[in-house]
């Protein structure tokens, strides 16, 4: 696509690729920079000081994203019975219970975004591992996905909720919104994602714990952010409101 190279060979040229930014002027260039004409998810990739090849050093859960993440986030549930109305009132796509798992498993059915499951249908939904697992779907109470309440994690993951997980070399991404954002709902998510990475710091981590981020839209350049100056204050997000 030489339009998409030269738009952002373009971008690359308007900032320091080697400078360390703090989170404002980082926010204001990915949405500066962002080359589409589509609106392009915005993206915080962190290199964490942990080793994920040991258990007590896998860095993963949820984190609340209090501006949302812009997108219609579809959600299946692996419930049956009672337990299937409050996830169908709380808006999730597809319910079922050995109806999806064989939907899944002999159909291909993967036009989703987040898997729930009650505890009592996990024997069912196990037999998905393969399927699921390598596509970071596979429910798991680690992550809230694996719950008893799955009307409130519909509700939660609909609103705003993603799931974060270190890959093997300790990488983790996670969407903050979307370019279309106004530059405090970024900052306000960015501030979310950052407080919560700091907050499941492994004890069994040694040395430096956030190494790196960048920021980055679907289609833009990476915009390093400086790790020293990743606060963003209360007072900072007012002014730029």
């Amino acid at each position: 696509m030489p339009e998409r190279g030269k738009k952002y060979e373009d971008a690359l040229k308007r900032y320091d690729r080697q400078r360390l930014y703090g989170p404002i002027e980082a926010v204001d260039l990915v949405k500066s920079l962002a080359p589409a004409k589509f609106d392009e998810t915005v993206e915080l990739a962190s290199r964490l000081g942990v080793d994920p090849r040991r258990a007590d050093q896998i860095v993963r859960g949820t984190v609340a994203l209090p501006a949302g993440t812009g997108k219609d986030v579809r959600v299946v549930v692996f419930a049956a019975g009672d337990a299937a109305n409050p996830a169908r009132e709380a808006g999730a796509a597809v319910v079922g219970g050995h109806d999806l798992v064989a939907r899944i498993q002999n159909e291909g059915f993967l036009d989703f975004d987040v898997a729930i499951a009650t505890p009592d249908l996990m024997g069912q939904v196990g037999r998905l591992g393969r399927v699921l697992g390598p596509r970071g779907l596979m429910p798991n109470p680690r992550t809230g996905t694996v719950t008893p309440e799955v009307g409130r994690a519909v509700t939660e993951f609909k609103g705003g909720r993603v799931e974060y997980r270190t890959d093997k070399v300790g990488n983790i991404h996670v969407p903050i919104g979307k370019v279309s954002f106004d530059r405090a709902a970024l900052l306000t998510n960015f501030r979310a994602v950052v407080d919560e990475l700091q907050r499941v710091k492994p004890a069994a981590s040694k040395g430096r714990y956030i190494r790196s981020i960048t920021l980055a839209s679907t289609m833009g350049p990476g915009i390093k952010v400086d790790p020293a100056r990743l606060r963003v204050t209360e007072e900072e997000l007012a002014a730029t409101a």
